[in-house]
């Protein structure tokens, strides 16, 4: 459904939020390990999301990766079209440039409905409330 670097931005984040409850910074290596990524990948991955301004970095020995207060608000949805863009809440099921509400393919109507109910729960997963719920019940991030 998306993009592996977008399966590992998602996954990463919430580690990140999960990790900087108490203000702690978590290294790359840590991030690879606990959301079963390779460590390069996860790497660029972060650095791209640094850029954007997403998740923070310090270096040093103490280092690493954290959230700031607007970061840890931050929702999957914002994830999802920082990495892969919107093509996914917009486009066509088959793929179709020219698939549209009067140009409708096959699966028109159920996968609006599908993208349009994805969209709302992505909105809605915010870090910061996700890491409530890992709090409350045994969610992991590793496969």
């Amino acid at each position: 459904m998306f993009s592996k670097t977008c399966e590992y931005a998602m996954r990463a984040m919430i580690f990140i939020a999960q990790n900087a409850i108490d203000g702690s910074k978590v290294g790359v290596k840590a991030i690879a390990s606990g959301i079963d990524s390779p460590e390069h990948f996860i790497a660029k991955i972060l650095q791209d999301l640094g850029r954007k301004n997403m998740v923070q970095s310090s270096k040093g020995p103490n280092g690493g990766f954290y959230l700031d207060e607007r970061s840890s608000k931050i929702s999957l949805a914002h994830v999802v079209k920082t990495i892969d863009g919107d093509k996914f809440f917009t486009g066509c099921g088959l793929g179709l440039n020219q698939c549209s509400e009067s140009n409708p393919c096959p699966i028109h109507n159920q996968f609006k409905k599908i993208r349009q109910d994805t969209l709302t729960m992505l909105e809605n997963a915010r870090l910061d409330r996700l890491v409530k719920e890992m709090d409350l019940s045994p969610l992991f991030l590793k496969r």
